[in-house]
């Protein structure tokens, strides 16, 4: 590996630097996300009461995770990258959450109609 400047990279990082994963673990991810889409068509038609929506949750998070991890080589990340992501998804979760405490709240006013 070598720098823009002819030197040898040490560091691993940067323009050039290869963090070739392996063919047959992205084969095998792909396979997981593909088996993880059909399992959440699955769970869409099967009646699990309250827990359709969680369980859908849960086999999204993982496909996502898979995906940030091992495509988007993550793992292999700098800091400061892990601290935008991490970023990304604690805002992710702000808005999730004060979308769900206003629904929640929507009906405390008692007013008809509102």
């Amino acid at each position: 590996m070598s720098t823009h400047d002819g030197q040898a990279s040490t560091t691993g990082h940067g323009p050039d630097a290869a963090h070739a994963t392996p063919l047959a673990i992205l084969l095998v991810v792909f396979l997981a996300l593909v088996a993880m889409t059909g399992l959440t068509v699955w769970v869409a038609y099967v009646d699990l009461g309250v827990w359709n929506t969680p369980v859908a949750i849960a086999i999204a998070t993982i496909k996502a995770l898979l995906v940030i991890v091992i495509f988007m080589e993550m793992r292999f990340a700098e800091p400061l990258t892990w601290l935008a992501a991490t970023t990304g998804l604690l805002f992710l979760l702000l808005l999730i959450g004060l979308t769900m405490a206003d629904v929640t709240s929507r009906g405390w006013l008692g007013i008809p109609g509102h």
